[in-house]
C-alpha cells in the first residue's frame, strides 16, 4: 500500500513538473487578431506586437540596430548617464544580471539613454568602461532624442522623456523589459530592486529553457 501510494506521489510529481516546464512566459502588448486559413478552415490567431526597425548609435561609435539582436534574448532598458536618481541602483542591478550570463552567446543588454546631447558614444564608452563592462554583451545606445523617446514610449512600453520638473530634467522607468529572439516583450521588472532583478534573471533562463525545448 505504501509502496503504491509512494509510486503515486512520484507519478504526480514528474506529471506536475512537466507541466511546470511546459509553461511559457506571457506575452505583453495589446494583440491584434488575424485570421487565416489552416487545413482550409479559417482560423483566428492573436499576433503580438514587436520591437520594430531602429537604428542608434553604440558606445563603440558603430551603429547598432534591430538586426543586431536577430537570435539574440535582450533586456531594455531607459537611462541618463548624469541621473540623480534610479539610474545608480538601476546599473549596479543590471551588472547582477550582466554577470549571470556573462559569455553567452544568445543573451544581449541594450541601455538606451534619454540625454543624447550629453551622453555621446564617448561618453558611453567611459560609462561602460566605469562599470566594467567589455565584450559585446552590453551595448549602450545614444541617437535621435526623439526616436529614442518614440522606442521607449510606444514600443518598450515604458516611460522615457524630458521633464524640467524631474530630478536632472528627465523622466524615465525602472523597469527592465525582456525581449526574445522574435522581439516580443516577455516580461517587465522593477530594476530599482533586488527582488525585480532575480525575477528577471530567472525568467531568462526559463526563456532560454523555452527555445532549447521548442
Amino acid at each position: 500500500m505504501k509502496r503504491a501510494l509512494f509510486a503515486g506521489m512520484l507519478s504526480l510529481f514528474a506529471l506536475t513538473g512537466c507541466r511546470w516546464k511546459a509553461e511559457k512566459l506571457p506575452y505583453l502588448g495589446e494583440p491584434e487578431k488575424i485570421t487565416k486559413v489552416v487545413d482550409g478552415k479559417q482560423v483566428d490567431e492573436l499576433v503580438y506586437p514587436t520591437i520594430p526597425a531602429f537604428q542608434f548609435i553604440s558606445q563603440d561609435s558603430v551603429p547598432i540596430t534591430e538586426k543586431s539582436f536577430d537570435g539574440k534574448i535582450y533586456v531594455a532598458d531607459f537611462f541618463f548617464v548624469t541621473c540623480p536618481t534610479i539610474c545608480p541602483i538601476m546599473k549596479k542591478n543590471m551588472l547582477n544580471v550582466y554577470e549571470a550570463f556573462k559569455g553567452a552567446e544568445d543573451v544581449r543588454i541594450l541601455s538606451h539613454t534619454i540625454d543624447p546631447s550629453h551622453d555621446t558614444p564617448a561618453v558611453l564608452k567611459q560609462y561602460a568602461k566605469d562599470l566594467g563592462i567589455t565584450g559585446p554583451m552590453w551595448q549602450f545606445a545614444t541617437g535621435d532624442r526623439e526616436k529614442i523617446y518614440d522606442i521607449g514610449e510606444n514600443h518598450y512600453l515604458v516611460t522615457a522623456g524630458a521633464d524640467s520638473t524631474a530630478p536632472g530634467g528627465y523622466i524615465h522607468s525602472g523597469a527592465f523589459v525582456l525581449i526574445d529572439k522574435e522581439k516580443h516583450i516577455r516580461g517587465q521588472y522593477d530594476g530599482t530592486t533586488e527582488a525585480g532583478t532575480n525575477k528577471l534573471i530567472a525568467d531568462i533562463k526559463r526563456l532560454r529553457d523555452e527555445y532549447k525545448n521548442d
